[in-house]
């Protein structure tokens, strides 16, 4: 089957590396060209899918749309244009629409009274504030004076979500179904670098059975809430041995799905379309025990390596995928001999947590000293103090 990833920036990477390990031709679509995904797909078109007249010729011959973007407008188009031609779109518009909302969002975690961040101005400082359009770590910012919030609030004319500062690990959970079926896939544990940016993914967890098992619980309560077709990702963080809410986003995710997909075997990307083309489930995957997973992305220069958030991923160009990348399983790169600046997603398995981080370090040495690297850096999140 041929199918359609539309976006080829990081969400691209994601669907369509995991629609390659599901056997499918995959064709990407990106407005701009050079786009990181643009080399993991067989065939690559440059196309702004606003202009709806235009998407006929390069998206009549595809047997599933999968959007990897979060340009609303675009997405509107496409689902007018699938429906119109009767193609499926692995995408639920309406889910989406309050989940990359997060003042929509904030409403459904209070009517469910799901464990979140409490919201300023009745709690104390330091406080997060998010814009409410958009997801992730962009354009979050920490403040730990109150005019300092309100001198921002002033200047901005966008939406705010401001909560207190809460500090602890970070998990994510994908949930896949539809009303009345839904499946909670692998926890994921999340590494973030100095601005916040999730730079590693690590499977399966270390958390408790019985934290898993809230954290599955309240996120298909979640799932249900939006009534969701397709797939939602939850994302948390642990204070106080309890789970809290820090976001949700009803679309392919970056990053962890992968993770998931080596660990587990079970291919979110397969499953969504198989939701979407009305296919049985296929029992794929869900491999007892998992593997362990690291997956952590690096950039080379002439004599750093530094692990570092996704971000670096999205401006390096047109990527490819290597095996047996200097012992790494696998890597998504720009990497090729003699360049001295490169970037590269590390796919790194062992039998366990404890052998993946061996092996792992081992990948990272071979690759120092391959390269004369005398710097190392791995930067975490600066300690930030907690007011009374």
């Amino acid at each position: 089957m041929l199918v359609a990833v539309v976006g080829g920036k990081l969400q691209g990477i994601e669907a369509a590396y995991l629609a390659r390990k599901a056997g499918w031709d995959v064709k990407v679509i990106d407005k701009d060209s050079g786009v990181p995904a643009s080399g993991l797909g067989g065939l690559f078109h440059q196309l702004d899918v606003t202009a709806e007249q235009a998407l006929t010729p390069v998206l009549n011959d595809v047997g599933l749309v999968i959007p990897a973007l979060e340009n609303d407008e675009a997405l509107r188009c496409l689902d007018r244009w699938t429906r119109t031609r009767n193609i499926p779109f692995a995408f639920d518009l309406a889910a989406y629409s309050i989940s990359s909302s997060k003042l929509a969002s904030e409403q459904i975690f209070s009517r469910l009274g799901v464990a979140k961040p409490r919201p300023w101005p009745g709690c104390r400082f330091p406080v997060v504030a998010k814009p409410s359009e958009g997801s992730g770590s962009d354009d979050v910012q920490i403040f730990d004076q109150p005019d300092s919030v309100k001198q921002h609030l002033n200047r901005s004319t966008r939406d705010w979500i401001i909560q207190e500062f809460i500090d602890g690990p970070s998990y994510s959970l994908e949930i896949i179904g539809k009303p009345g079926n839904y499946t909670p896939v692998q926890v994921t544990d999340l590494g973030m670098d100095s601005q916040y940016d999730c730079k590693r993914v690590i499977a399966p967890t270390d958390l408790s059975d019985h934290l898993i098992l809230d954290f599955e619980t309240l996120s298909i309560s979640l799932a249900e809430a939006l009534e969701l077709k397709g797939l939602i990702d939850v994302e948390v963080i642990l204070h106080d041995n309890r789970l809290r809410v820090l976001e949700i986003d009803a679309r392919l995710p970056s990053q962890t799905p992968t993770a998931v997909y080596w660990s587990t075997g079970q291919n979110l990307v397969q499953m969504l379309g198989q939701i979407f083309l009305s296919m049985p489930q296929t029992g794929e995957g869900n491999r007892q025990p998992p593997q362990g997973v690291v997956y952590e992305h690096i950039h080379v220069t002439s004599c750093v390596l530094e692990v570092v958030g996704e971000h670096i991923m999205s401006n390096s160009g047109a990527l490819h995928v290597c095996q047996d990348f200097f012992g790494a399983d696998e890597a998504i790169t720009n990497y090729v001999p003699g360049r001295e600046e490169w970037v590269a997603t590390l796919i790194i398995s062992g039998k366990d947590r404890k052998h993946a981080w061996e092996k792992r370090d081992r990948v990272i040495k071979e690759i120092q000293e391959k390269y004369h690297l005398i710097r190392y850096i791995d930067s975490s999140p600066e300690p930030i103090e907690l007011k009374p």
